[in-house]
């Protein structure tokens, strides 16, 4: 047993960190080292209804408690004590999307996820009129879309938030958000690190008339380490069905997994760069001077502390790859020699770095939903190859995993080559970093750029929201979140750093420029599958 982490979690200082991903809910709690020492998980998934790609929010919270009860029985299995009490708790939750309640805390629509792509007419008219990119999954052009709709439900809105700020308000009673997160709902200010009055002015004039106020409804904007609440009795019962977590524990700010995974990376400064890489895909850049023009493939975002951010954000990045390794999983199953998921993302991450070069001439699409960098309104999964082709397994897999990155690589290229920013490293996170040195190998050399990856890389997000709880909770009298995180988090810790590849980025390249060409047979797709 580890009686460092036994007395962290009997004495209250052990800090917990949740996150609601897209196809998993992930909490991780950490020690007084900020190493992780318990963890739980839940797996969920989105759904299209009506055409909407939503999560119901009893589903929301049935995710919760049973990822909450799975960690506080993780961590009373290994360490003999239960979980009542902590030193901080941080929030955080996939950004964007439409979250509205009237005046009583009634939702009045489902839940419109950052998967939706319903809201070109909005953010087309935002950002001329801002001249600020506005992509379509940020929660004003939801709210503007509506607007345009004349949906009866605007007139009845009293909250406008996140899935972070919808969980961290009903836990805590704050109607709150991090910067970070407030950033993919509507532009920020980099000085003042609030919403832009301007295009707030803006905004009131183009739906003049219109009892809509985003000063009222919008919740108020926090930075990293501010006071932003404590449990509630109300809240504790909501996560902890066992009645044992006492309420009062502080909470951060609730947080994007942008925000997140910036701070589970160590990404907080200027010039330093991370790629999360899930069942959605985004880079970011921490700049130093603004960009030179508007670009609709970049968002403009914060990080948890305010500091400008550039991010390359795609729809879908893992989520072909894990249907595939889904249906090859079955067939283990049904023949009797079934295997470990991690076993198998192994073994066919392998086969996919000794594949051909060429991919044996075959060719994917990785699109479940709508991809604004690439120009298409929805997805259709496809596999293409010729007769001649050389399919084989490993040259399968090599074309799922070049069609998750080739999207991305589209967005970085206008970073590199239109406003010449230079990284001189991207640090990795999430699940497809977890199959050691292959996904950074194959990311390096598709993006030419080093990816590390940190030892903890592969708890995500989770781990990124304790982190900011813990500086909640830890930090000294004016110590920022960059030196919090660099001189005393990631001070003694190991990272692995992959060099870009010269034959992979040989071969990516040549697959790039194959997909490219071949994004016609992707919108044939899309206009011929209605």
């Amino acid at each position: 047993m580890n009686s460092d982490a036994a007395n962290s979690i009997v004495n209250g200082t052990a800090v917990l960190g949740i996150e609601l991903g897209s196809t998993r809910i992930k909490a991780v709690l950490i020690g007084e080292d900020f190493a992780p020492i318990a963890s739980g998980s839940y797996d969920w998934e989105n759904r299209l209804e009506d055409g909407v790609w939503t999560y119901a929010l009893d589903d929301v919270w049935l995710g919760l408690r049973e990822c909450y009860r799975a960690l506080s029985d993780d961590a009373e299995r290994a360490y003999g004590v239960p979980l009542t009490k902590l030193a901080a708790i941080g929030v955080s939750a996939m950004m964007h999307g439409y979250l509205v309640f009237d005046s009583e805390g009634k939702q009045l629509v489902p839940f419109r996820t950052w998967r939706n792509t319903c809201t070109e007419e909005a953010a087309a008219a935002l950002s001329a009129s801002f001249n600020f990119n506005i992509p379509q999954r940020w929660s004003i052009a939801h709210l503007y879309q509506a607007v345009l709709n004349n949906e009866p439900h605007v007139s009845d809105i009293a909250v406008c938030t996140t899935l972070a700020g919808y969980v961290h308000w009903r836990l805590t009673g704050e109607n709150v958000i991090g910067v970070g997160d407030a950033s993919g709902m509507f532009p920020i200010d980099s000085d003042t690190k609030q919403y832009r009055a301007d295009l707030l002015d803006k905004f009131s004039e183009l739906i003049a008339g219109r009892d809509i106020s985003l000063d009222r409804i919008l919740p108020r904007i926090l930075r990293a380490g501010e006071y932003s609440g404590k449990l509630t009795e109300k809240g504790a019962a909501m996560l902890d069905l066992s009645g044992k977590l006492n309420p009062g524990i502080p909470f951060c700010p609730p947080e994007g997994d942008a925000g997140t995974g910036m701070t589970a990376t160590n990404s907080v400064e200027p010039l330093t760069g991370n790629v999360s890489a899930g069942t959605s895909v985004f880079a970011m850049a921490v700049l130093d001077k603004p960009l030179s023009s508007v670009h609709t493939e970049i968002d403009m975002v914060t990080t948890p502390s305010g500091k400008p951010v550039a991010m390359v954000h795609c729809n879908t990045f893992t989520s072909d790859i894990d249907a595939w390794v889904k249906v090859f999983s079955e067939l283990l199953t049904v023949t009797g020699q079934p295997l470990e998921k991690t076993v198998l993302y192994d073994t066919l991450y392998r086969l996919a770095a000794e594949a051909d070069s060429d991919c044996g001439g075959l060719l994917s699409y990785n699109y479940y939903s709508g991809e604004p960098i690439t120009g298409l309104s929805g997805g259709r999964p496809l596999v293409v190859r010729k007769p001649d082709g050389n399919f084989t397994l490993g040259n399968f897999m090599r074309s799922l995993i070049f069609s998750a990155m080739a999207t991305l690589r589209i967005g970085m290229d206008i970073l590199a080559k239109q406003e010449n920013v230079t990284l001189k490293q991207m640090n990795g996170h999430g699940g497809f970093f977890k199959t050691e040195t292959i996904g950074q190998r194959l990311m390096a050399s598709a993006l030419n750029v080093p990816v590390a990856v940190t030892r903890a890389a592969g708890e995500g997000g989770a781990w990124g929201a304790a982190l900011l709880a813990a500086f909640t909770a830890y930090k000294s009298d004016g110590e920022s979140l960059d030196a919090f995180l660099s001189g005393r988090v990631f001070a003694n810790t190991t990272s692995t750093c992959v060099q870009p590849n010269a034959a992979d980025s040989a071969s990516f390249e040549r697959y790039l420029e194959r997909y490219v060409n071949g994004l016609a047979i992707e919108k044939a797709a899309l206009a011929a599958l209605t």
